[in-house]
């Protein structure tokens, strides 16, 4: 009996001990927050902020070619930000007279507001001010998306061809690897767990670090192309930012909307008749050959395509930076 009583305490002492290990933990593992880069403090410095609803919102706006009416707004992917353009930044100012991205609302620089219900239809509304703050709402735009911004793109789709008052007039689409098909997207592992990891969760995202998120998005590039450790720092500070590993739960939600508006988002894009372009980097885990771009080609037969080396895999701006913009401007010089 005596012995039993001890082993019950021992066991809730472990129990309390493992209760107050788990918030002093976390609050060791994010403070400080990593420092910026010098390459990432520039991007950030060369940004503006503009106020959307109460919210600021990062954003980059540069003027390239002289002279040229064509303006290319980026969109950017999950759980990155802006930043992820930075490789092709300077060729597209070559082509564009106005080159433009943001970070969506909760990534970034941008606020990340918590609670908060994080949207695609959000999103995609920051997209229409940002540009009406710019004066560009009447200008006919080209849009180069990647991951989440592809379905920020297929929300923007949908309301130019409703030819609703206010909309953005596109004038082309660039996707690459995003999962614009809920049934081809292979999320990895520790975004299922976040997003359906209920009251896991929150401490999941709290308890979260640099050896995490690294070995969490490794994976997603090319045996070749993985990004250097700096690199890989750069995104952490992105997301670290304003607490952002904190809202990762609230965005992933996106996964559920794209389900939930399939027909609204797929049906934008197999109806409008604006050239339409994919890039491709076929290693993707997330976006898996060949079942992805069979599915792409049979809904899409109009969309042409640019398949990057067989090494490419998720993020190719940056595995594969002129490659990607090869591919890009071939397709733009073809209208």
């Amino acid at each position: 009996m005596v012995r039993r009583d001890r082993l019950r305490r021992m066991r809730e002492w472990w129990v309390q001990v493992g209760l107050l290990a788990v918030p002093l933990l976390a609050a060791y593992l994010h403070i400080p927050p990593p420092q910026l880069s010098p390459a990432l403090h520039s991007w950030k410095s060369s940004g503006k902020f503009f106020t959307y609803k109460g919210l600021r919102i990062f954003y980059q706006d540069s003027v390239g070619v002289v002279g040229s009416p064509e303006i290319v707004v980026l969109l950017h992917g999950f759980p990155t930000s802006s930043y992820d353009w930075y490789k092709i930044w300077e060729g597209l100012t070559l082509r564009f007279h106005r080159v433009i991205a943001l970070d969506f609302l909760g990534f970034g620089f941008s606020d990340k507001p918590r609670p908060h219900h994080y949207s695609i239809f959000e999103q995609a509304s920051i997209v229409e001010a940002l540009l009406r703050h710019l004066g560009l709402q009447n200008r006919r735009l080209n849009l180069l998306s990647h991951d989440y911004g592809d379905i920020v793109a297929q929300e923007l789709l949908y309301r130019f061809k409703q030819n609703r008052s206010g909309r953005l007039t596109i004038k082309s689409l660039c996707l690459s690897n995003g999962g614009i098909f809920p049934e081809t997207h292979r999320p990895l592992l520790l975004q299922k767990l976040l997003k359906d990891g209920g009251m896991l969760s929150p401490i999941l995202t709290r308890l979260m670090n640099f050896f995490v998120f690294s070995r969490g998005l490794t994976p997603v590039f090319g045996p070749y192309t993985r990004p250097s450790e700096s690199e890989l720092w750069d995104m952490w500070a992105g997301i670290r930012n304003n607490d952002g590993n904190l809202v990762i739960e609230s965005l992933l939600q996106y996964i559920n909307q794209r389900k939930k508006f399939r027909r609204r988002w797929v049906g934008a894009l197999a109806s409008v008749t604006i050239p339409i372009h994919f890039i491709y980097g076929p290693l993707d885990p997330v976006n898996p050959y060949p079942e992805f771009l069979d599915l792409y080609r049979k809904t899409l037969p109009r969309s042409t395509v640019s398949i990057l080396d067989d090494h490419i895999s998720h993020y190719p701006q940056l595995e594969d930076p002129m490659g990607f913009l090869n591919a890009y401007m071939g397709f733009i010089n073809s209208f």
